[in-house]
């Protein structure tokens, strides 16, 4: 896959799944301990200093490990990810949550948010065309180590009112070929200061309007339980408002 080899490709995974769970700058022993690669941890290091070099692997300033870039977690999502089947119990509670409000586009959207933002304890967003846009869950980010950084907070939240910058994200996901969008760390948001970033966005498609919804956390989220809830809610949105049979 691309230009990494086999043994790096497990180790770039390892470190993702590492990272994910614990936020901690990933050194090679403990890669080789938890993970049985079966190779030295000074061959490990050195496949870390090529993942480097190569950009899927970035150095943490504040100690010897490693984290995964921007791109380490986009090459994760495009090729190693493996999706979480959505249990039928969280599909009718997403559907019975908003079912009362499918006479009232903006009034489901915002209940939408809402809920999406409750069942990932992320910050949830809705924004469309029509110059719409909802979100919740501002208290869950406070809440996880990355937004305890003031700068990145606010430059998240200064960013939450601006219906520009949005519809320039709507744009940009209607114009991709997969359903789903990403955007990770400064490459997805066009700012530095939100490196430790990341979202999932679904979007639809109604007769009125066309927009986006997901969920914006840092950029260790679980994307393999997080893609499939932000998918079918998405879908679900379109069909209940365009009332379609669900």
């Amino acid at each position: 896959m691309e230009d990494l080899t086999a043994r790096q490709i497990d180790i770039l995974k390892a470190v993702i799944t590492e990272y994910s769970e614990s936020g901690l700058p990933i050194g090679s022993e403990i890669l080789e301990k938890k993970y049985k690669l079966g190779v030295s941890p000074a061959t490990v290091r050195n496949e870390m200093v090529q993942l480097a070099k190569k950009g899927y692997l970035s150095k943490s300033y504040f100690s010897s490990g490693r984290i995964p870039s921007a791109k380490g977690f986009r090459f994760y999502i495009n090729n190693l990810m493996e999706e979480k089947i959505l249990p039928t119990t969280d599909e009718i509670a997403y559907k019975n949550s908003i079912w009362d409000d499918r006479k009232d586009a903006q009034k489901l959207l915002s209940h939408a948010t809402k809920i999406l933002a409750q069942k990932t304890n992320l910050l949830a967003l809705v924004a469309t065309d029509a110059g719409d846009l909802y979100y919740s869950g501002v208290g869950n980010l406070l809440a996880i180590d990355e937004f305890i950084n003031i700068n990145t907070s606010r430059s998240l939240f200064d960013i939450l009112d601006k219906l520009d910058y949005w519809g320039k994200i709507i744009e940009r996901a209607l114009g991709e070929e997969n359903e789903i969008f990403y955007m990770l760390g400064e490459d997805g948001f066009s700012d530095p200061i939100l490196e430790e970033c990341g979202s999932i966005f679904g979007e639809f498609d109604t007769d009125n309007f066309k927009g986006i919804i997901g969920v914006v956390g840092p950029k260790r989220m679980y994307y393999e339980s997080l893609t499939p809830q932000v998918k079918y809610f998405s879908d679900l949105i379109e069909k209940v408002i365009q009332d379609k049979k669900v």
